[in-house]
């Protein structure tokens, strides 16, 4: 049609979904348009004065345009964002992977049907360490003299440890260094990447504000527009703000898409765009929106659309007047980051002795501002010191005899702040029954969904915060709208749940909605059920492993930039290396630790071929022993080769990765994981990804435990082979004496971890 704009692809949203799949698939050289509701924030623009946050709620028939959109539903209250970068403006920047037996199937729901998670934890590993890559997260460096002072971090390891519960720092999307892997500081200048900041500000590191949530305006958030999305512009996406979807449609090569540009007077025109792909980002209630008033225009859309809505778990509470000793305990919610350590309660799935869904309880924070709100809260201290102030004044101006001071007047009025300075929030989430429906009521959204039916799960959780709380010397309160048996729910999930086929899910595993080849969904919509931890990284990795999956359907290839991206030169496309994905901490230079290991085995690869013998050497790198220690999955890097007939030969292994003792739950059960990339002899990019599992048993165990390696040859996450691998007792021996360490303390620290280890999980053989 003459005039009508068209584009390869639309995006819908710029989330943790959208902004993936615009930098991944303008990389790649597509012509890619993203239309995003809200306007850009760039630092230094958002809210701060109440005459601005009077304005910073989303209401274009107010003419608001602001960063908060504030959803009323009849069982719980929801908070999402508008504005370039989507949720990620207002989220608390944890990073954290989905368990891996938390990707259940078949469990069955309270009001029929089941939750089914068509993926894996070793699907989604790769694309996991891909968008690592690019957000860079790191661990709030709790032990640096400039960053130690947040109590609140060590005072919930402390309840942690009475408790006897799983603490850790996770990996949080935050610069806290000038650049990965370069010395903390607060409020240094922030060395941007390569590739530019599409707000052309400049940006400081964290300076402990407590702002996260209402939008940092320093910049030390890794978020979205600083990252993905500026990668996307670099390599010639199209980002268009204001931009409200209101109509989708099959039509042309794909799909025609009426939106409305809103202007800040409150004015609107309507816009054509026609693509070839369309990918619906707009999150669990604009996603689900669209698709439900749409429907009558994507004839064959699943029955499954507006079902498995879930909350993710989400439960806040209060850890109130909190005392060491019969004193008060500073807890000074409002230093440091939103969030700076994670608690994780084990599941029943977990099969170490779990009862129940699983959870994790983090330390929240808030602005410095929220304090004087928090201490309003104290009605009954403030009536007792107003009272005091006007006695006192009384008396004074009774016996008047000259000037008077009213300093500590004035302090005993104010009070000594101890309900603010002495709290904490404390945030839950976990895995919740996914048994909400969303419809169209009257055009509106409406979500029948209640917390009758996950009831036992949030006893457990509110359960678990009011024993932190008593380990912190505090008084537990609940959310108030806990008294109504309502939620506040930061992290809607849900509405068109990917499946194995149109009876199970609106979508097929990649995100590709049935029926209708060419429409995708790629954020938290898509989620067949609760993440349980932190959802953000999860939509980030399947929209990841989405675009793989669009680009190999249109025979480009699949790489993933963080990878090994691409970029244009002249009109010609030229594979540039990547850096390995680490987390912030680690030094360049000399390896701290390294070992080279060589296993061999057998891989089917199908049926019709059979067993393929393959052979496996690889360098295991331990580049900085302190981070090494310090990180919970224990990672190191990997280089070298394997050798498989079948596959093409001898091929190179560039940038793997090794988690050695990682702990699997509270339970102490152990895994080594190796995620080895490689590219055979057809050019495929394919992972051998594989474990070693180490089960408490007797001493013989030991032995095949920590030598046999179950793999599995990967394409774009489907399995083409599995096999397993063993280390023989010559290489053992021949292993031993390629270790190298950078100084005799390594290796001494090395093998009190690694023997440490293999003595907690085989102990109670070993001693019974």
């Amino acid at each position: 049609m003459a005039g009508v704009e068209t584009a390869d692809v639309v995006i819908v949203g710029s989330g943790f979904g959208g902004s993936v799949a615009a930098h991944r698939l303008a990389d790649a050289g597509l012509s890619v348009v993203v239309l995003e509701r809200g306007r850009a924030w760039p630092p230094g623009s958002f809210a701060r004065t109440p005459a601005e946050m009077h304005h910073n709620f989303w209401n274009p028939e107010q003419a608001d345009y602001g960063l908060f959109d504030v959803l009323e539903f009849r069982g719980f209250d929801s908070v999402v964002s508008a504005g370039l970068g989507g949720g990620s403006l207002i989220y608390a920047n944890v990073l954290l992977r989905k368990d891996e037996r938390w990707f259940v199937k078949d469990a069955e729901l309270p009001g029929g049907g089941y939750e089914y998670w068509p993926v894996t934890r070793e699907d989604l590993d790769p694309h996991y360490d891909a968008v690592e890559a690019m957000l860079t997260p790191s661990r709030y460096p709790f032990d640096d003299p400039q960053f130690a002072g947040v109590p609140k971090t060590e005072a919930f390891r402390e309840a942690a440890v009475e408790l006897g519960l799983d603490w850790q720092l996770p990996p949080l999307a935050v610069a806290f260094a000038p650049k990965p892997d370069g010395q903390p500081g607060i409020g240094l200048p922030v060395i941007e990447p390569s590739y530019g900041n599409l707000h052309g500000l400049p940006r400081r590191t964290c300076r402990l504000c407590g702002e996260c949530d209402f939008g940092c305006n320093d910049g030390a958030k890794n978020t979205l527009d600083h990252t993905y999305l500026s990668a996307a512009k670099a390599a010639g996406a199209d980002l268009r703000t204001m931009c409200e979807v209101q109509a989708i449609r099959p039509g042309g090569p794909g799909y025609q898409v009426r939106y409305l540009l809103h202007a800040m007077d409150g004015s609107a025109v309507s816009k054509r765009i026609d693509c070839e792909r369309l990918i619906l980002a707009a999150g669990s209630f604009g996603t689900t929106r669209l698709l439900l008033g749409n429907r009558a225009h994507l004839p064959g859309l699943s029955p499954a659309l507006g079902t498995r809505f879930s909350g993710n778990g989400d439960m806040l509470s209060f850890a109130l007047h909190t005392r060491r000793d019969g004193r008060p305990r500073a807890m000074h919610a409002s230093r440091g980051p939103v969030i700076t350590s994670t608690i994780r309660v084990p599941d029943e799935l977990d099969e170490d002795g779990g009862i129940g869904r699983g959870f994790y309880i983090q330390d929240s924070g808030y602005p410095v501002i929220l304090d004087w709100l928090v201490q309003n809260m104290d009605v009954r201290g403030d009536l007792s010191r107003l009272a005091g102030f006007s006695m006192n004044r009384l008396r004074a101006a009774l016996r008047w005899a000259g000037p008077d001071h009213l300093e500590h007047g004035i302090g005993q009025l104010i009070g000594t702040g101890s309900l603010s300075n002495c709290s904490l929030p404390l945030l839950g989430m976990g895995r919740d029954v996914p048994d909400g429906v969303m419809r169209l009521r009257d055009g509106e959204l409406d979500v029948s969904w209640t917390t009758e039916t996950s009831r036992s799960y949030l006893d457990r959780v509110r359960g678990t915060m009011r024993d932190i709380t008593a380990a912190l010397g505090g008084e537990y309160l609940d959310n108030p709208l806990w008294f109504r048996k309502r939620l506040a729910v930061a992290h809607p999930l849900g509405g068109a749940p990917i499946g194995r086929h149109p009876g199970e899910g609106v979508c097929d595993p990649y995100g590709e909605v049935f029926g209708h080849p060419g429409l995708y969904v790629a954020d938290g919509a898509a989620m067949p059920g609760p993440v349980g931890a932190n959802p953000s990284l999860t939509i980030a990795a399947m929209a990841d492993r989405l675009c793989d999956h669009l680009l190999l359907a249109r025979g480009m290839s699949g790489r993933s930039p963080a990878r090994g991206g691409q970029r244009r030169s002249g009109g010609t496309t030229q594979a540039t290396p990547a850096a390995p994905a680490r987390l912030s901490g680690g030094r360049t230079g000399a390896a701290a630790l390294s070992f080279t290991e060589e296993m061999a085995g057998q891989v089917t690869l199908g049926e019709r071929e059979g067993p393929a013998p393959l052979r496996l050497r690889v360098t295991v790198a331990i580049q900085d022993m302190d981070a090494f220690l310090a990180d919970p999955r224990h990672e190191a890097t990997a280089t070298g080769w394997l050798d498989c007939p079948a596959l093409g030969g001898r091929l190179l292994v560039a940038r793997g990765r090794v988690e050695l003792m990682v702990t699997e739950s509270a339970g102490g059960r152990r895994r080594m994981r190796y995620r080895l990339p490689f590219t055979d002899d057809r050019g495929r990019r394919l992972l051998l990804s594989g474990h070693k599992e180490l089960r408490a048993g007797p001493p013989t165990a030991i032995w095949p435990d920590t030598t046999t390696l179950h793999a599995k040859v990967l394409a774009d996450g489907v399995t083409l082979g599995a096999g397993t691998l063993k280390l023989g007792r010559r290489d053992f021996l021949r292993e031993l004496t390629t270790i190298r360490a950078g100084s005799p303390g390594a290796l001494e620290r090395f093998g009190t971890f690694f023997l440490g280890s293999l003595w907690q999980v085989y102990r109670p053989r070993l001693t019974s």
